[in-house]
């Protein structure tokens, strides 16, 4: 699946990048048809300690998920995006088999 990462204000290492990619990438396995995905990554300038911003937008074939999550760190709000998408996907695998 092609990810691209786009860091809002800030510059964003391999590392974190590459993290992004691999649980990108285990998405697939809930649903097949999925094009492409947008990770936003954005700090929001607040004394709050959740301040971590990540917004994915998940193209599949005939549709499109968003889901926007803000926590404590970037990786933690990755993994909370990605587990909300693997019910999405889940549940639209679930809808198509239903109708063939």
């Amino acid at each position: 699946m092609k990810v691209s990462v786009h860091a809002v204000n800030f510059a964003v290492d391999a590392k974190l990048v590459g993290f992004i990619q691999e649980r990108m990438d285990k998405l697939e396995k809930y649903y097949d048809k999925v094009v492409s995905s947008d990770v936003y990554l954005k700090v929001e300038n607040t004394s709050d300690k959740e301040n971590k911003i990540v917004e994915i937008k998940m193209n599949v074939l005939g549709d499109d998920f968003v889901v926007k999550k803000q926590c404590k760190s970037f990786e933690e709000a990755v993994e909370v995006s990605a587990e909300s998408l693997e019910r999405m996907l889940v549940k639209r695998k679930e809808k198509i088999r239903a109708h063939i």
